[in-house]
């Protein structure tokens, strides 16, 4: 969204510098609900290869990446946050400070999907997450998110 005043862009999310709580323990935080996510999405990766009697396992790339990308899309839409994220209180926001829309889910997805397929963009998510302000990965800042610590309900 655009400052009325100076025309700049500005966001609603958290600031790292006021705001810092959001932001504190993201990273290892994220990694440990990438190990866990990526732990579930093989185990249903597997089972769905073996149902039709083992011929799945000829399509295991196939399987693996479609059965991640619903899984991450639908968590996403529903909760801003995969199963794994929600296990360690983390959470997605959009630029406005709002859980994300099934399109902004859709393109962030995409985004991941994308850049953890080539080894330069995940590179570039590393340096990004871990001296950048927000934490923020490539796909992240692509698609407008952060990933923060969720807020509590009271």
């Amino acid at each position: 969204m655009a400052d009325m005043n100076t025309g700049a862009m500005t966001s609603a999310l958290p600031d790292p510098q006021t705001q810092a709580a959001f932001y504190s323990g993201v990273a290892p935080k994220r990694l440990l609900a990438w190990i866990f996510d990526v732990i579930l999405i093989s185990v249903a990766t597997a089972i769905i290869a073996t149902l039709p009697l083992f011929i799945g396992w000829f399509f295991l790339p196939v399987i693996y990446i479609t059965v991640s990308f619903f899984y991450r899309w639908i968590g996403l839409t529903n909760a801003s946050a995969t199963l794994g994220q929600r296990l360690f209180n983390l959470q997605f926001r959009n630029n406005e400070g709002a859980h994300l829309t099934s399109g902004e889910a859709l393109l962030h997805t995409l985004g991941y999907l994308v850049s953890t397929g080539f080894f330069l963009p995940q590179l570039i998510s590393l340096v990004l997450i871990l001296m950048s302000g927000r934490g923020q990965a490539l796909h992240d800042l692509l698609a407008g998110v952060a990933l923060i610590n969720r807020p509590s309900k009271y």
